[in-house]
């Protein structure tokens, strides 16, 4: 693969990473919350959390592992429950926390979790795969002559993509938290929580 089709190939992975990551959705209100209320390494552990699952369902559309899309196609009902039921949780706790006065210290756990509550509920979000398979079919990026350097490619721009968005999103809202009063902090987390809520009731909806 030469250079010019490396770098090209990197491109559209990477346009491809910002464009679903960008839309303001259930993980992006968590990584904001958790920006404003834990500090900016909290909220980037919760978006890289996102571009792992964005990476691992670019790379199934990418390779066009066929067999596993279809199985979690198949299986997207239940996905979608265990997700909804995941976001409505998230919501209440969020609701029902009191935000602290400053940025809580770092702990690898709290990381951890943080990325790993984020990466489970992108994988379990059936439109994420949908949104994959349907995308590289549309622009023609799987291609059974295709090797796999350039597919690897590719996915490693669509995680690129997305994780360079979590960075902007997260390290960007904390300059704003010096405006932000404690009260305005308490409406933060109602919001937020009533809107990560609703994306639960929506996705048991959708997966009904």
């Amino acid at each position: 693969m030469g250079g010019e089709m490396w770098a090209w190939n990197l491109a559209k992975g990477l346009g491809l990473g910002l464009a679903i990551a960008a839309p303001v959705g259930p993980i992006g209100l968590l990584c904001i919350r958790r920006s404003l209320t834990q500090g900016q390494w909290m909220g980037l552990a919760t978006g890289l959390g996102a571009a792992t699952a964005d990476g691992f369902y670019g790379g199934i559309a990418a390779f066009g592992l066929t067999a596993l899309s279809d199985l979690l196609v198949n299986q997207a009902h239940w996905l979608g429950l265990v997700g909804g039921l995941f976001l409505c949780y998230l919501g209440i706790t969020t609701l029902r926390s009191k935000p602290a006065a400053e940025a809580a210290p770092l702990s690898s756990r709290g990381l951890l979790g943080a990325y790993g509550s984020t990466f489970l509920l992108t994988l379990t979000n059936p439109a994420t795969i949908l949104s994959f398979i349907v995308i590289f079919a549309g622009l023609g990026l799987v291609n059974p002559e295709q090797d796999w350097l350039s597919s690897l490619v590719i996915v490693i721009g669509v995680f690129l993509g997305s994780a360079l968005w979590w960075v902007c999103l997260s390290w960007g809202v904390t300059f704003f938290r010096q405006r932000l009063t404690l009260s305005r902090l308490i409406w933060l987390n109602r919001l937020a929580g009533a809107a990560i809520f609703g994306f639960g009731l929506a996705a048991l909806a959708w997966g009904r």
